[in-house]
């Protein structure tokens, strides 16, 4: 059983609050984000971050996931928490900085698109123990692929500090979030 496989089965029997990892995941890496600039896990600002693994081209999972992480991002702020919204891309070959900088701002403003070279990718997807596999071509969006849909809290410096299921809402996420925020 991967890491993700059993940490989903120990949130599954938790409740929905604040819980200390008991899997090792996340790491270093460095990657562009959709200016051209290099980033690494740890936030430019020192801000926590709502990290997730996808694609912008994606109309599952990803259509789902990211106005999530939007809207939790708008409920902590409101609270005056600061909370940054992630994404790492699966599939660079379309999600090009220009690409991922014009899909993401739809959502929020302040979201951050991560892609780079395959070396730098795997990195980061070996860390956060991140599958996907190319499943078809769809004649309209192109390529679809299955990919997981945790959303990774980091704190500012890039350390995972839990994981948010997607079903979570974003109310409960944002309630999640500023546990950990107020514990920092």
């Amino acid at each position: 059983m991967n890491k993700l496989a059993l940490l989903a089965l120990l949130l599954c029997a938790g409740t929905a609050q604040a819980q200390s990892l008991t899997v090792d995941l996340g790491g270093a890496f460095t990657l562009i984000d959709q200016t051209g600039s290099e980033r690494t896990q740890a936030d430019p600002d020192g801000h926590h971050q709502l990290v997730f693994f996808g694609y912008a081209n994606c109309q599952e999972i990803c259509s789902a996931a990211l106005p999530l992480m939007a809207t939790t991002v708008e409920i902590v702020e409101a609270a005056g928490g600061t909370l940054r919204p992630v994404m790492i891309t699966v599939d660079p070959t379309r999600d090009t900085p220009d690409a991922m900088a014009e899909a993401l701002s739809v959502f929020h403003p302040d979201f951050v698109g991560l892609t780079g070279t395959e070396a730098a990718l795997q990195e980061a997807y070996t860390g956060y123990s991140v599958e996907f596999e190319e499943l078809f071509v769809d004649p309209f969006y192109g390529a679809v692929f299955s990919h997981g849909s945790f959303v990774y809290l980091l704190d500012g410096d890039g350390t995972v500090l839990t994981l948010l299921p997607p079903v979570l809402g974003p109310e409960t996420m944002a309630s999640i979030v500023t546990g950990y925020l107020e514990a920092s």
